[in-house]
């Protein structure tokens, strides 16, 4: 349910009203809007006996049934598009925001593997124009046998090459024993296909505060993945972005299927900002690019695209690693894509050069 506010509610009738709600054994989540707030509901498992009694509360101008089975991802729940802002929590120099009218870009490589790779890399994908930084220090992998991330050691060179080019974060968050620590490290938290669905872990993270990266696991339809990302806003954070990263179907063609008719779905669905992983979608470089375009003109409001500075010697996913030459000039293409649905691409501020 939403109890949409008057205009002019003041501060008093809103707190009002979530206590009011709370003591009918719900959840109320307040969300300020330009016009005015609209307070959510939780908990309920079907209509409100008492929703009479809230709709008399002073400042309340409607209530409205949400339909949907996620509530606080539901474009019904909230209108207005969510801007996730990045590295304010960590002081990042040059803060980066995913949701808004310019297409970001998240680059790096799949696994950080020793500090002169990180450095190398992370230069070379803020000077292409990347706005954040993605690079695995734990790394879950089919085999037992596969190199695992360098863990802490890993953290701590993604901090160092979060301090020579100023961009933000993003690494993987496995378990919920290594939260904290990822926490000290990461301006944002990614949590992978195949941990789309461990619940626990979603909670944590949803508890932490700290933005997240969901992405959708490869047998998980569009609706479990808004649900996933229904248990983190439940705890709280609203600073959730979602990844179409490919999904498995009968074509043994690719690595996986890239659903882009996911973004546009998504987008009509939920208010939460899509972005797009053509690199595990396709399994090969050769076919990163076009997949990008596709995303891009798909409305995707951003990518996330791994790239490596020598492939052929990378420890994990080199297949499907971009060079630093080939992503510039990929973001050179996905800048004219933008153009032309009237989105520009996000740049890095200009606080530290590259």
């Amino acid at each position: 349910m939403l109890i949409v506010m008057d205009a002019h509610a003041t501060a008093a009738q809103i707190a009002h009203v979530c206590q009011a709600v709370g003591e009918l054994g719900y959840s109320a989540h307040p969300m300020p809007g330009p016009t005015r707030t609209a307070i959510g509901i939780t908990g309920n498992q079907g209509p409100i006996a008492d929703a009479g009694r809230i709709a008399r509360l002073p400042g309340v101008r409607e209530i409205i049934r949400v339909t949907a089975p996620y509530k606080l991802v539901s474009r019904e729940f909230r209108e207005a598009d969510t801007v996730v802002r990045l590295g304010a929590e960590l002081g990042v120099a040059t803060p980066a925001e995913i949701g808004g009218a310019a297409v970001a870009v998240i680059a790096g490589p799949c696994t950080v593997e020793s500090r002169e790779q990180m450095l190398e890399v992370a230069h070379a994908v803020r000077q292409a124009g990347a706005v954040m930084l993605r690079g695995g220090a734990y790394k879950p992998r089919t085999s037992p046998y596969a190199f695992q991330g360098l863990g802490a050691e890993g953290l701590q060179l993604l901090a160092e090459a979060r301090e020579a080019t100023g961009l933000p974060v993003v690494t993987e968050i496995m378990d919920t024993e290594t939260l904290p620590l990822v926490l000290s490290y990461a301006d944002m938290l990614q949590v992978g296909a195949r941990n789309m669905q461990n619940y626990p872990l979603l909670r944590a993270v949803g508890r932490s505060g700290r933005p997240v990266l969901l992405k959708r696991g490869f047998a998980a339809t569009v609706k479990d993945l808004l649900l996933a990302a229904e248990y983190i806003l439940a705890e709280g954070n609203p600073n959730v972005v979602l990844c179409e990263r490919g999904i498995r179907t009968f074509d043994d063609g690719a690595r996986f299927t890239l659903d882009l008719h996911a973004v546009p779905l998504i987008k009509q669905l939920s208010h939460l900002p899509v972005i797009v992983d053509p690199s595990h979608a396709s399994g090969r470089a050769d076919r990163v690019v076009p997949l990008a375009r596709a995303a891009v003109a798909a409305g995707a409001d951003g990518l996330i695209v791994e790239v490596h500075h020598a492939p052929a010697f990378a420890a994990c996913d080199g297949e499907q690693a971009l060079t630093p030459p080939t992503f510039a000039a990929m973001m050179g293409q996905v800048e004219r894509i933008a153009a032309a649905i009237d989105r520009p691409i996000a740049t890095p501020a200009a606080a530290l050069a590259p």
